[in-house]
């Protein structure tokens, strides 16, 4: 039996989500036990030119449920808005992007398959099949964004490790 694109797409979204979240939580423990500031962890870089740990963790939730709500609309176009700034904010927004990604149905997606997708940025365009958009951009991209997020705060001295990245293996149960 072939693997659908929902098969393909939305348990590893649900992975790297929950993977976000615990790096939240360890994030804010580790905070709160140093009794740091707080905006310092949010506005944290691995080097000047990339984007904050708060912005990492606010990609995650764009690249799997804003792609998924793009894919209905057709055209993907990053947000630009300024990302959550808090803790809770930001588990507020991968509680949302998680609740999508719940909802979403196998038959919903195979229906996407083979319809036109673009991403446009800036005066830049590029267009793909919902599934070459979903599994060539968006999957790549919440990978990314959460090794990012983990890094950032590996930096920074939280005591994480490789299994904090992996978060919930789909292992088979007995």
């Amino acid at each position: 039996m072939p693997l659908s694109l929902h098969a393909a797409y939305v348990p590893s979204a649900l992975q790297m989500l929950g993977t976000a979240d615990h790096l939240l939580d360890v994030t804010e423990k580790w905070c709160a036990e140093r009794d740091c500031d707080h905006s310092a962890i949010m506005g944290a870089k691995l080097i000047d030119d990339m984007l904050p740990f708060c912005y990492q963790i606010k990609s995650v939730a764009e690249h799997t449920a804003g792609s998924i709500e793009a894919v209905r609309e057709g055209v993907y176009s990053p947000d630009l808005n300024p990302p959550p700034s808090t803790f809770g904010e930001l588990r507020a927004k991968l509680s949302d992007a998680r609740d999508v990604m719940n909802a979403l149905k196998d038959e919903e997606m195979e229906s996407w398959i083979g319809r036109a997708m673009r991403f446009e940025f800036k005066e830049r365009g590029m267009d793909f099949t919902v599934e070459n958009f979903l599994l060539s951009f968006s999957q790549p991209n919440f990978y990314f964004h959460t090794s990012a997020a983990y890094s950032i705060a590996r930096m920074l001295g939280v005591q994480i490790g490789k299994m904090d990245f992996m978060g919930a293996v789909r292992i088979e149960r007995d």
